[in-house]
């Protein structure tokens, strides 16, 4: 390994470990990571709660039959990961409003180079968080569900990675945006709009041409992947069409970054 190698990879480690020492040190992140915690057993119980009393009611025509904990998983994600997202926008707007990403862009100049270890920490911090909330989400919808509720392990296991990416590629579409965005709100904002309330806008009146152009916003296309569609395309394309909108917020947010002054 030549000398040039060995520095640009020591910069490189240097730029992670600082990113990790920085949102591993303030209380934001623990508070989020219990925040998301709470929203996911709370959610998780809800939902489980509503499928075993649909199965005991008195009307036979709302007997849905077992129900995998997985599905209860992928179900709370849909109100948990808005805690999440707070995790990859903070990890740059909370310094592009205290100023102190001017302190890290001192240290590290390339600006690339800091999105980057950003992203890296970000991905593994939510992705970490997501295992763990996939765990919580289980340990609490099984019991609850009782004998309405199945948890094949493989298919659990498997349900429950699938969360922690799901999770990890949004949170670093969050620190993308925020990136470029600068403001917590605003960028919070963008997200609502793009994981949500656009998508949900085009499927609104159910006109085809609409609902194609909805399958491919984030939000729908890693709801595709979590569940294990084949139609309207593939799970791994769905998981393909939501990372590139995190590699393209991280795109955006580069840009801007290297457009202006911190």
């Amino acid at each position: 390994m030549s000398v040039s190698t060995r520095t640009r990879t020591r910069t490189r480690n240097g730029a992670v470990a600082a990113e990790w020492t920085k949102l591993s040190s303030v209380r934001s992140t623990w508070w989020t990571a219990l925040a998301g915690l709470l929203v996911m057993a709370a959610s998780a119980g809800q939902l489980a709660i509503y499928a075993a009393n649909d199965n005991t009611n008195d009307d036979p025509t709302d007997d849905r039959g077992i129900v995998t904990v997985g599905s209860v998983l992928i179900d709370s994600v849909e109100l948990t990961q808005y805690v999440v997202l707070a995790l990859g926008l903070l990890a740059i707007t909370a310094e592009s409003t205290s100023g102190t990403i001017r302190t890290t862009l001192q240290c590290t100049p390339s600006r690339g180079r800091v999105l980057l270890a950003k992203a890296a920490v970000t991905g593994a911090v939510t992705f970490a968080l997501g295992l763990l909330l996939g765990g919580v989400g289980a340990l609490v919808a099984r019991p609850v569900l009782g004998e309405w509720g199945s948890a094949p392990a493989a298919d659990t296991v498997g349900d429950i990675v699938a969360v922690a990416v799901y999770l990890a590629l949004i949170g670093v579409l969050a620190l993308g945006l925020g990136a470029a965005l600068r403001s917590a709100v605003l960028t919070l904002t963008v997200l609502l709009a793009t994981l949500m309330i656009v998508p949900l806008s085009l499927q609104e009146p159910n006109i085809d041409v609409l609902n194609r152009i909805a399958d491919v916003f984030p939000g729908v296309a890693g709801g595709h992947f979590l569940a294990g569609d084949t139609e309207p395309y593939p799970p791994l394309v769905g998981l393909l069409l939501l990372a590139g909108w995190a590699a393209a917020a991280l795109l955006l947010g580069r840009a801007a970054l290297r457009r202006r002054d911190a």
